[in-house]
């Protein structure tokens, strides 16, 4: 990731950064701006990175060329003093001087911007919100700034000391696999400038997270769950077919690693083209498309939700994956591929990406529902509860000549009558996310062409539900 790229750049010689960094993609993390940028527009870019997870901005690189900072030192002064003048709360940043060639061969030097990931919401003198998004930065309207406050509220747990945890209790293996691939010699130092650690050398709750050794010991719902069970249904009491339950714990990466493995063994195969040509056995769902997820869950869940812990649910027939806490504001769980980005826990989504696990949030979305329509799969269905998120990925065939056909709300009723097998109007009032006069017509459709069916002895029948005909 261009995190790691950055890091490792950072500490070539001086003829080699130029050309490195301008090698680097830009991304949630990293940009590239020119020394004649206005102050104000570098203020904004450096809000966009606060308010969402934080990132570097180097300054003398542009349009392929490595322009340097020491000719206009007026204006690599002013740049440096952006977040001062122009933002409000200020923003947190730590600038450096980077000796550098230019292109022209010229000694001289970059002006490396460290922003951290906020706990609250920075807006510029004309009280514009910026936030992050992929390589773009994005005005936000009203409701979305409003719904940023909301969602930084929550994002302030990760970065809360956890009284009693200091270094004894890290893992050495992890933390060294981190500063490796940043290519950082002092750990001690890369925990307390990427807010692992306070001052006085307390682990935040992301570090426990991601470096103790065991991170349960304080945070005991931090691990992932894999339930297989048989069939398609989980049954109650006598009936409950539940084959296998694998508890997997420790730190971030190690839960990641070990839910993998066991996600892998556990489920179901089916007959498939393979990238041999020959159809062979492989998983019900592809591996692309229930790891991201995975990943998504673990990263993005709320920690501050003590009471519960990440499930991966495989049955039969399809893969559920549940974590708790609901979408944040800014996140569409009807559209989520289309959404604007906002990671409740900043600093455990960029290990995460330093270390190879997953990638951007909607970039790796997109690639699910991706990966599920070349498999000819339905599309993934995610399902927010008052207190949790569920993904279900179906191993069902899909019919998209008849899923083109449909708007995308009459495809979320489909695909939850595929996973649930019956539910009542008002489950499904719940998925539509519509009135309910609204969703009685969609029903009414559905039903004239033939795809779902009612059941029921009247109109008020408290037991009636819809199925798929023939489910």
């Amino acid at each position: 990731m261009s995190t790691a790229c950055v890091s490792r750049a950072l500490i070539l010689p001086p003829g080699a950064i130029g050309p490195a960094l301008l090698a680097v993609h830009e991304d949630q993390w990293f940009d590239r701006k020119s020394v004649k940028i206005a102050g104000p527009r570098l203020a904004d870019q450096q809000i966009g990175f606060a308010n969402a997870e934080g990132g570097t901005i180097v300054v003398g690189l542009a349009d392929g060329v490595v322009e340097g900072v020491d000719g206009v030192p007026q204006q690599r002064n002013a740049l440096s003093q952006a977040a001062i003048d122009f933002t409000h709360p200020p923003v947190r940043t730590t600038t450096r001087l980077v000796p550098c060639v230019t292109s022209t061969g010229r000694a001289d030097h970059l002006l490396i911007i460290e922003i951290e990931p906020s706990e609250s919401v920075h807006a510029n003198n004309r009280d514009e919100v910026f936030l992050r998004v992929g390589d773009e930065n994005r005005k936000l309207s009203f409701v979305q700034r409003q719904e940023l406050l909301y969602d930084k509220g929550q994002a302030t747990y990760e970065a809360t000391a956890v009284v009693g945890t200091y270094d004894a209790d890290l893992h050495p293996s992890v933390l060294a696999d981190y500063a490796r691939a940043l290519g950082h010699p002092d750990t001690t130092r890369l925990l307390a400038a990427r807010g692992f650690a306070t001052a006085t050398g307390e682990l935040t709750v992301a570090g426990v997270l991601l470096f103790a050794d065991n991170p349960q010991r304080y945070l005991p719902n931090a691990h992932v769950r894999v339930l297989r069970f048989r069939g398609t249904e989980r049954g109650t009491g006598a009936r409950q077919q539940l084959l296998e339950d694998v508890r997997c714990e420790g730190p971030v990466p190690h839960v990641l690693g070990a839910a993998r493995d066991a996600v892998q063994r556990l489920q179901p195969t089916r007959r498939a083209l393979a990238t041999s040509g020959r159809f062979e056995a492989m998983g019900l769902v592809p591996e692309d498309a229930w790891l991201e997820g995975l990943v998504n869950a673990v990263v993005h869940r709320s920690y501050s939700m003590a009471g519960d812990h990440v499930r991966v649910v495989i049955f039969d027939d399809r893969l559920e994956v549940e974590s708790p806490g609901r979408f944040p504001g800014l996140v569409d769980p009807r559209e989520p591929f289309r959404s604007t980005r906002f990671a409740r826990n900043p600093r455990v989504a960029r290990v995460c990406a330093d270390l190879n696990f997953g990638q951007e949030l909607g970039e790796g979305i997109r690639r699910m529902f991706e990966e599920m329509r070349f498999a000819g799969l339905a599309d993934p269905l995610y399902r927010q509860g008052p207190a949790s998120v569920r993904l279900t990925l179906s191993g069902v065939p899909a019919d998209r000549e008849l899923d083109a056909k449909l708007p995308a709300a009459s495809r979320e009723v489909l695909a939850a009558l595929r996973e649930a097998g019956r539910l009542g109007t008002g489950d499904l009032l719940q998925v539509m996310g519509v009135t309910r006069p609204v969703a009685l017509r969609r029903l009414d459709t559905l039903k004239d062409l033939g795809l779902i069916q009612w059941t029921g002895n009247s109109a008020r029948d408290p037991r009636a539900y819809w199925q798929l005909r023939g489910g």
